[in-house]
């Protein structure tokens, strides 16, 4: 009957975690009418919800008693009799009396003054090495909303992190609480009453006064201006002879990601290593130090705070102030005072003769890189390689390593860049600042010439030499007499060429310093011998 509060719950949200009780404070709007139609009074033409206590004596009994048991985003229909609203007296002007008034309440906000802050995490990683703690720094996405789900800030719209310090006063009290204990790639949802956020004033601009506030956050990064770099050894080789050190120049590939797993950079997608020296300010401080006392074949990670990364202001795609997660794998490093390594692995039993400069050496070898890649095989080609030391026919390194060493000796050298092929590498097959090492088996040695000859007798010379080269005796020898001439002495044992060389191109070598006016013919005056043509290495 018209003498009783009457109330139609016109709609009733699917979930209502809690529901008004007297003593709570309430925001909503409504709409006032007499049972004609007529309106008398509405919250929504005022742009402002009503703000109350419930249960206090601050709104008509009715009222106070139709609020009451009202979930957030509900909306009821309420008859409230002149006994429970403003009687036989009215509100002059407005309300006449015993005027039975209708009101469509719309609930938007519910909090009590013992409320604390609420949070639910409905996503927590697997692995959470450290949680928000006071004066951590931390990087957020969030969803700012009322209780009714109405949205009044958002960081995924500005597509930038909100950053901030937790625990020293830079945020509202309620997310500075919300926030501790977080993970990174937690997510959770913060709701805060008014008293712990903006209270009576509010924002001034989009946040009403007395607002409870729910926030969706996202935990992106977290560090603290103390941390420093940490290191997790992932993979370690069982041999490590040698750990680097500041100087040394490295070659190592990663992947650069932030905390949320984010890939910012990757070394594998240019297919090539990042070579750099360490411990002297190439590289960003935290990886200065999280590079030293690595191993070759080495996969480590090393996460960089931001004041040992790019700092506040970030650098292309890495935001400002995020720390830095590289996993890293150690390819190779050497220092620029290395030299080569030699590791003789077998010595046949008669190891007297030994390779030196100028002799012709038969070989077989594979090369490799210090992580195992195969560069190359003799091996695998069926044939040896053939030098003669000291030519320059190789890089210094492998002349370096192929000195002293006998016939059937199996050895390992390895071969620092700048003994090697540098930082250039060679085009498709080393890569640049590459330490090599190669697997050698001398298979043949023909002893060289003594230094500075590219002939020399056997035995006696001759005292008629000039005589016995000009078979015509007329008294100038031609190429082709000279070229018959050594080649019958190498055959016949009396002369040596020097191993490894085109014979004839050392013998018209010789012919043409013989000729000294050069009119292609060699005359008795002419001729000389080594002894008594000190500068000429022939004869």
């Amino acid at each position: 009957s018209d003498a009783e509060l009457q109330i139609e719950r016109r709609f009733v949200p699917d979930e209502c975690p809690r529901t008004v009780r007297s003593g709570d404070f309430v925001r909503y709007h409504y709409v006032g009418t007499f049972p004609d139609g007529q309106k008398f009074d509405s919250s929504y033409d005022r742009d402002s919800t009503f703000n109350v206590f419930v249960g206090k004596g601050q709104l008509i009994t009715g009222m106070d008693q139709a609020l009451v048991g009202m979930c957030v985003n509900e909306r009821r229909f309420v008859k409230i009799p002149p006994k429970l609203a403003y009687g036989s007296e009215g509100v002059s002007g407005v309300i006449p009396p015993n005027s039975v008034l209708h009101f469509d309440v719309l609930l938007m906000d519910i909090w009590n003054s013992e409320d604390q802050v609420q949070i639910h995490t409905y996503f927590k990683p697997p692995s959470c090495p450290r949680t928000i703690q006071v004066s951590d720094f931390v990087r957020y996405h969030y969803n700012g909303t009322f209780l009714d789900g109405t949205l009044f800030d958002s960081s995924h719209n500005r597509m930038k992190t909100y950053d901030t310090y937790v625990g020293i006063g830079w945020l509202i009290p309620g997310m500075d609480k919300g926030l501790l204990g977080m993970c990174v790639g937690e997510k959770r949802i913060i709701t805060i009453p008014p008293f712990l956020a903006y209270g009576e004033d509010g924002d001034g601009k989009d946040i009403p006064g007395q607002a409870s506030l729910v926030f969706d956050v996202a935990l992106l990064d977290l560090h603290n201006p103390k941390d420093s770099i940490s290191i997790e050894n992932k993979v370690v080789p069982e041999n490590c002879e040698r750990i680097s050190q500041s100087g040394d120049f490295l070659r190592y590939h990663y992947n650069g990601t932030l905390l949320d797993g984010t890939l910012f950079d990757s070394s594998y997608s240019r297919n090539r290593t990042f070579d750099t020296y360490i411990g002297q300010g190439y590289v960003i401080p935290g990886m200065d130090e999280g590079l030293l006392g690595v191993c070759i074949g080495e996969k480590r990670r090393i996460v960089v705070p931001p004041h040992l990364g790019y700092g506040e202001e970030g650098r292309g795609n890495i935001p400002g102030s995020a720390v830095l997660v590289f996993d890293i794998h150690v390819i190779d490093f050497h220092n620029p005072s290395d030299s080569i390594s030699i590791t003789s692995h077998y010595k046949p039993p008669d190891c007297s003769v030994l390779s030196k400069k100028g002799d012709y050496l038969k070989y077989h070898y594979n090369a490799s890189l210090l992580d195992g890649t195969l560069l190359d095989s003799t091996w695998n080609l069926g044939k040896t390689y053939n030098i003669v030391l000291g030519s320059g026919q190789v890089v210094l390194g492998m002349d370096m390593g192929l000195r002293e060493m006998c016939v059937g000796e199996k050895r390992t050298v390895i071969i620092p860049p700048h003994l090697g092929y540098g930082e250039a590498g060679v085009d498709g097959e080393v890569p640049g600042s590459a330490v090599l090492v190669f697997d050698i088996e001398l298979l043949e040695l023909v002893a060289g010439l003594p230094e500075g000859y590219m002939f020399i007798w056997n035995g006696e010379v001759s005292p008629n030499l000039f005589e016995e080269i000009d078979k015509d005796g007329n008294g100038e020898v031609l190429l082709e007499e000279f070229s018959e001439y050594i080649h019958a002495q190498v055959a016949s044992g009396k002369g040596k060429l020097a191993p490894g060389f085109d014979a004839e191109l050392i013998v018209k070598n010789m012919f043409t310093n013989q000729d000294r006016n050069g009119d292609g013919r060699v005359t008795a005056e002419e001729f000389k011998l080594k002894d008594q043509e000190a500068k000429h290495d022939e004869l």
